[in-house]
Parts: structure tokens; C-alpha cells; sequence
């Protein structure tokens, strides 16, 4: 299979590329295009066949549900069997935008696959001017997770969805860079109080002060089969070739874990913030400003990706506080690093 990729922004004239899209997307195929948080890999979400082929694409377990995206908040209601009071709220307040609603599907409408046998289904309505674009021309949802290989960082590029699935798809929609850098919040409104299945750029902390109480559960809670299942929970996310160790965002402490493993002969790849470039790791890659989580957030799979193109043998990445976004950060760090840690 031959993948193409085309340009879309307001420089150029993008209405034949929208309609290439569609039409593929009509067809039974996917389609690659960009969100406010990842690039996306789309098929309309009612037509079991085309899901299938996201999961064919990515080498994604079939077992692990897909996100809904839809163009218009009206057309929740014709998805969802009864929208809870705190989720117009949220969809009121936060959508377009990084936040995926989990709300019980209604029977026999969308494909079975979407939902990987669940009685729920997260739906959200991104706000990126290319992707609502797509979706408001389609008039039909798009079950769509990350453009990625199964458990490899998510893109933020397009270059990055062609690196991992050229000639496993047939087009990308490139809109540039995404701005949010990592997937959107999942917050489950089935439950009293709602729970945040995955942490995202909707924190905690703006839902709490929309709707009241909201329950997130610590990685080891998400591992516990009480705990509700959302997209992303179930596997190893986000793993660069070398292995992923966290560590303490402490100078002094990084810097003797880079001595000590330089003289085990590895070749150590540091992700850490801008204040940490004088120490002599092998590879260095700036994850922003320290304590200004919104740039980690952005950069942090960038990150992760430019790591494979060097001859690391292992990467250190240093942990971040679990307030506001944080948490997001580290739900990723931890995943990328199986929860391993590097301790001397």
C-alpha cells in the first residue's frame, strides 16, 4: 500500500485534500490527521470492517476500546443512551477540546469493535481546525486512537505517523505540529463521583472546579480489575527502542546515575528540563524549562521519538510533580518506563 501525505493549512488550497479524505474514509479505509493533543488514526466508527483496520494498522490488541470524535456536540445524543447532567456540563465548558467523555453507548450503533465489548464509549470533540473540518465535512464519527505502532510514542508530527505506518495506511491529513503533546483526559461520567480513567490537559483540578468531586486513581489503583477500563489503560504506551528508566529531578543525583552507567558502558540518553544540558549524558534532549509543565507536556514525545534515532542503549527521564498536567506527565513517564526507576 501506498501512503500518501498532504498538506493542509490556511496558506493553501485544502478543500481537494478534505475530499480525498472523505472519500477514502467512505470507502472502508483510515486516515491519518491531526488533533489539539495527537495525530489521530480515524475510520468511521460504525462501519465494523474499516475499525478493524485501525487495529491492523497499528498492531493494536483488539481488546482495547477506541475514542469517538465526532464534529458537533449534537450528535452525542445519537450515540448515547442518556447523557448525564455533569457531562453537559463538561461538554458546555471544555469541548472542543482535550477531554474524552465515557457515557453508556446506546446498543447496535456503533461498531462492535469500537467499544471492544464494553456497554460504555468514550466520545469526545476535538478542537483542531483540521480535524473538525474532517468530521464536519464526513458527517459521521471517527473512532480514532493515536497514528502510532502499538506501543511507541504517540505523534505529534506527521513525519512521525509516516515513520511508523507508511505503507500500512493510505493517507495522512499533515496539519503540522499538534499543540497539546499528549492524548486527551478520560473522565468516566457513569460513576458518582466521575473517575479519571487516563490524565490529560483537562486537569483534575478545572474539572473539580466545574463539577465537584472527581476521583483519579494512582497507576497501581488503574492496574486493579475494580477499576473502571478506558483506551490506553491496558498496555505499555509510549516506549521508545531503549529502555526507559525514571529518575529524581535532582542534578546531583542524574548526574551520578549518567557517571555510573557510562562506566557499565551504556550510552545514556537524557530527557530532562533545560537547567540539566551541562551534564554530560550521551545524548541530551531538553523537555523545557523546569516546572513549566505545559512545555513537558509538548515536547515529551518529541522526546521520546528522537531517542530512537540515536544509539542509546538506555534513557533517563527525570519525574515531574503530579499536580495539574504533572499528573498527565508522569501517567506517561511511568508507562513509557513499564514503572521501572533508576535508583544508584
Amino acid at each position: 500500500m501506498k501512503t500518501i501525505r498532504k498538506i493542509v493549512d490556511s496558506n493553501v488550497n485544502s478543500q481537494i485534500n478534505y475530499t480525498q479524505a472523505v472519500d477514502i474514509l467512505n470507502t472502508g479505509e483510515v486516515v491519518a490527521f491531526p488533533t489539539e493533543t495527537v495525530y489521530g488514526l480515524g475510520a468511521v466508527a460504525t462501519d465494523d470492517v474499516a475499525v478493524k483496520k485501525i487495529f491492523e494498522a497499528k498492531g493494536r490488541p483488539s481488546d482495547n476500546p477506541l475514542i469517538v470524535h465526532i464534529g458537533e456536540k449534537e450528535e452525542v445524543e445519537l450515540y448515547i443512551e442518556e447523557i448525564p447532567e455533569v457531562a453537559k456540563k463538561c461538554m458546555d465548558l471544555f469541548w472542543p477540546g482535550p477531554l474524552t467523555l465515557v457515557m453508556k453507548v446506546k446498543p447496535n450503533v456503533l461498531a462492535k469493535s469500537v467499544t471492544a465489548g464494553l456497554h460504555t464509549v468514550g466520545i469526545r470533540m476535538p478542537d483542531h481546525p483540521v480535524a473538525l473540518q474532517l468530521l464536519q465535512q464526513i458527517k459521521k464519527p471517527l473512532a480514532a486512537p493515536s497514528a502510532n505502532r502499538s506501543g511507541k510514542p504517540s505523534p505529534t508530527e506527521a513525519i512521525h505517523v509516516e515513520e511508523d505506518l507508511q505503507g500500512r495506511i493510505p493517507y495522512i491529513l499533515d496539519g503540522g505540529s499538534t499543540g497539546i503533546g499528549f492524548e486527551s483526559t478520560v473522565l468516566d461520567v457513569t460513576h458518582e463521583p466521575p473517575v479519571i480513567l487516563r490524565p490529560g490537559g483537562i486537569t483534575k483540578e478545572m474539572l473539580e472546579v466545574a463539577i465537584g468531586p472527581v476521583i483519579q486513581p494512582t497507576n497501581v489503583e488503574q492496574n486493579m480489575a475494580s477499576t473502571p477500563k478506558a483506551p490506553g489503560m491496558k498496555y505499555t504506551h509510549y516506549a521508545p527502542n531503549a529502555p526507559v528508566y525514571l529518575i529524581e529531578c535532582n542534578e546531583k543525583k542524574v548526574s551520578q546515575a549518567i557517571q555510573k552507567l557510562q562506566t557499565e558502558g551504556q550510552q545514556v540518553a537524557l530527557l530532562a528540563p533545560d537547567n540539566f544540558a551541562q551534564i554530560k549524558a550521551d545524548y541530551f534532549f531538553s523537555i523545557g524549562e523546569e516546572g513549566v509543565k505545559e512545555e513537558m507536556g509538548a515536547a515529551l514525545y518529541h522526546a521520546l521519538r528522537a531517542c530512537d534515532k540515536t544509539k542509546a542503549t538506555i534513557i533517563l527521564a527525570t519525574a515531574t510533580s503530579i499536580e495539574g498536567v504533572g499528573a498527565a506527565i508522569m501517567n506517561r513517564l511511568e508507562k513509557a518506563a513499564a514503572g521501572k526507576w533508576y535508583t544508584i
